[in-house]
């Protein structure tokens, strides 16, 4: 699906890099390198290749930022490398969101939107996360 041309989200910018404030419109789980993008995939290979958008960054941490329904992540439990971005009282986190095209180095879509109510699903992402680490201790590559 060509989403840059057939997607209207107001909260995705025209051109260049964003912020916008959790708790509005989505929330954000952050992962960094390596294995925010194995989840990444391993997520997109459970949902058929479409498990929300997930936006990543290419320097520093090179995090990985899943965009969750506001609140979805408060009544769970999640493992120690996970960052929650939310907003509530006395707490304020921004997430960084790319255009769809263009230059927006260092972010890029790594699963752009496909649809404008379409956000990862966060039991799929915490279900995706166990399986990585259970993985992990085994030793295996799936």
């Amino acid at each position: 699906m060509d989403t840059e041309s057939h997607l209207s989200l107001d909260w995705i910018p025209a051109t260049g890099i964003q912020l916008r404030k959790a708790g509005v419109q989505f929330d954000a789980v952050r992962l960094d390198g390596d294995h925010g993008r194995e989840v990444a995939d391993r997520l997109a290979r459970m949902t058929g290749g479409d498990p929300g958008p997930v936006v990543e960054s290419a320097s520093g941490r090179r995090c990985v930022y899943f965009l969750v329904a506001a609140g979805s992540t408060a009544r769970h439990s999640w493992p120690e490398e996970v960052t929650r971005l939310t907003s509530g009282p006395y707490r304020i986190c921004y997430i960084p969101v790319p255009a769809l095209g263009g230059m927006t180095w260092p972010l890029a879509w790594r699963y752009p939107p496909t649809a404008p109510d379409r956000l990862v699903h966060t039991l799929l992402l915490r279900t995706a996360l166990q399986e990585s680490v259970h993985i992990g201790a085994a030793g295996s590559v799936s």
